[in-house]
Order: C-alpha cells, then structure tokens, then sequence
C-alpha cells in the first residue's frame, strides 16, 4: 500500500500504517502548525460568530477571497496561483471558515504568500464600493446604514490564536520557515463567540411537494463526544422498524450534527405526504424503544463498524485529512489519530446508547418539515406523543 500524490489530483491513504505522522508545533504568532503537496488554513469564523448587524458576513468573506488584499491586487492573486498550477478554494460551516491551497510542493512559498495575504490582510478599496458605503452611512439611521464590508468583523476574529494551518506533503521547518516570512496578523484571541443556547421550536415550510422532508431532534452531544448512529440504511434496525408498518417508499436515518459546545440528535425521514406521520411515528417509536433498554449487542457492534468505516473514509482524502486535523486543533487544540478515534469508538457500551436514547425521549424537542405537509404531526403533538399520525 501506498500514498499516491501528484499535483492536482486527490491523495488517498488506504491504511492506517500509511496516514501522514502529524507534527505539531506553534509558529511565533501562536498559530499551531501541522504539516503535512496541500495546505490549509482554518479559521473558527463561521456564522455562528455574526450578530444582528453582521448576518451574512462569514459568505461575502468567503465570496471575496480573490479580491484585492493589502500585499497583492486581485489580478496578481489569480495569475499567480494559475502560473504555478495551483488551486485555490475557500469553504465555510456555520463554525469555521477553511482557505485551502494545492500545489506542487516546490512552489509552497509562493501559495504561502498569496494564502496568508487572503486570510490575514483583506482591503476592501473604494473601488470595491467604498463610496457607496459611506453614502448608506451617511443617508440612513439604521438597516441600509449597515455596512457590507465589515472590517470590525475580520479585525476581531481573524487574529492567529483563532487560526490553524496545516500542511500536507510539507516539511515541518519548510512550513514554519514560510510561516515566520509572511505572516502578518494580529495577535491575540479576538471576540470571543457566544455560547450556543439550545431552546428546541419548529418550522414548517408548506408547498406542494409530494415528498415530506422532516428532522425530528433534541439537543445530543458536542464535537469530541463519541456517538453512534443507529443506522440509515435498509439493513438497519431503525429502517426495518420503520418498513414494517409502511408500504410506501420512504427513507429514515439517525440524524446527529454536532459543535464546539452543542449538538443535535434524532431522525430524519423521507416519505410520501400521506405516509408522513406514520414514518415519524414508526420511527420515534424505535428510539423509544431502544431508550427502555431493547437493544442487541449485535446491532450495536454493527453500528460501530459503520461508524469505524465511515469515519475513514472520510478522512482517506488529503482534503478530508486536512479538514479533520484542522477541526480537532481548533477545537481541542491538539490532534487525535484515527487509531485512537477507533478505540474511543470501540469503548461505547451499550448503556451509553441506551442513555442516548433516553436524553434524545425525553429532552426538549425540535423539528422542522417542508413538503405537503397535511398528514405531518405537529411538534406539539410528537412532544406529547399523542395523535403522532394522521392530519396536523
């Protein structure tokens, strides 16, 4: 087995024997470095950062990598990423925001420069609409008087304690050499973001859809807890509890999306309008189920070789490698191998399903449906498990 790697292709690690040994160390300006033909750049400035007056801010930043910066024109960012065959992609979460960069690594230096210019010196000219700006400021009280370009937001929370770069294909002194050479930022922590406060409501989205799409959650565990899912394939036992009273196509998987400091866990179905409510309910009732203990430690190592196998696949990519060691460094500030998550994987008893069960019963429920949604329960009703089918 081994690593396949050229420029503009994707790197795959078919073994864990083969997955690149990370190397941690922090650079002058307190930005953790990992090294690992790729590189990346992770800052925690999702939208969950924006307040009232900044909403969007994380997408028109992500909009506006290519445009001028302080050390380089628009026009010399894009050419000089092509002249080298490099690529360049910006992605954002609601926690984090992601510049990555690939090419050959003879010409890391040269990506360097552009990569840090884009994240640590943005310049909106008046060109960009600087006129226009003052012209809202100076004409309006409030609302139009918002600003697009909001250097307050990047001032605050592009700082180098918020940021992890991770290379792959890279040296350790190579990165930590280009690192010192070009980074220019701020120091300190910045703002730091409010706490996630979970409140559990519903949203229905009413058209004519014949296929109602509805999540059915409670508040489950943050980014670092180990959770299984139950399943979500026809193999599993939450789709066979589900088909046994259903005759008409549907689809249901466990649900789980989890953060810095909270989480969301429950289902998710697929079904025909009419169908909806029984879908829900049939698979509501298989949580309940597993929640008064009725579980087989059959499915439950089952679910755990699914886990174990979704999560290397994940991360057998060099962009889902990059992704996965940048997320864990800003979250918990240091790097947990795939054989560990494998043991931690490994060490979830049964009870700890079942208790995960339970908090998901019994804890404050959220659910939002789009679709035709006459035969989809309301909240209220799943809440009280009462009248779970039929017309809402």
């Amino acid at each position: 087995m081994k690593l396949l790697r050229r420029a503009g292709s994707v790197s795959r690690f078919y073994s864990l024997k083969v997955a690149p040994k990370v190397k941690a160390t922090a650079a002058p300006a307190g930005v953790p470095l990992h090294p690992q033909d790729l590189e990346f750049t992770k800052l925690p400035n999702g939208s969950r950062y924006e307040d009232s007056n900044h909403l969007g801010t994380s997408h028109l930043l992500r909009l506006a990598s290519s445009l001028t910066k302080k050390g380089a024109s628009s026009f010399k960012i894009t050419r000089g990423i092509e002249a080298v065959g490099g690529k360049l992609s910006v992605t954002s979460t609601r926690e984090n925001m992601a510049y990555t960069v690939e090419c050959l690594w003879d010409d890391v230096d040269i990506l360097m420069e552009f990569r840090l210019n884009i994240t640590t010196s943005p310049e909106f000219h008046h060109w960009d609409g600087r006129v226009l700006e003052n012209l809202h400021a100076a004409a309006y009280r409030n609302a139009l008087a918002n600003s697009l370009y909001l250097h307050y937001y990047v001032q605050n929370h592009f700082t180098s304690a918020r940021m992890a770069l991770v290379g792959l294909g890279v040296s350790h002194p190579v990165l930590k050499q280009v690192v010192e050479q070009f980074l220019n930022m701020r120091g300190g922590l910045g703002l730091p973001g409010a706490k996630a406060r979970y409140r559990g409501g519903e949203i229905r989205e009413q058209n004519g859809d014949s296929l109602v799409h509805a999540a059915f959650v409670a508040e489950g565990a943050a980014t670092g807890s180990t959770a299984l899912k139950m399943g979500g394939n026809p193999t599993s036992s939450l789709y066979q509890a589900v088909a046994k009273g259903v005759h008409q196509p549907f689809d249901v998987s466990a649900f789980n999306a989890s953060y810095s400091d909270s989480g969301l866990f429950g289902i998710y179905t697929i079904s025909q309008a009419a169908a909806a409510g029984d879908v829900i309910k049939a698979a509501y009732n298989q949580v309940k189920t597993v929640a008064k203990g009725n579980l087989s430690s059959v499915d439950v190592q089952v679910a755990k070789n699914k886990l174990k196998a979704a999560y290397l696949m994940s991360v057998e990519s060099s962009e889902g490698f990059l992704d996965e060691v940048g997320s864990q460094v800003l979250v918990a500030g240091s790097y947990m191998p795939p054989t560990t998550v494998l043991q931690q994987i490994d060490s979830v008893a049964d009870t700890d399903i079942v208790n995960a069960a339970k908090k998901f019963v019994s804890g404050q429920k959220s659910m939002a449906a789009s679709g035709n949604l006459g035969h989809t329960p309301l909240l209220m009703s799943c809440n009280t498990e009462t009248h779970l089918s039929g017309k809402s």
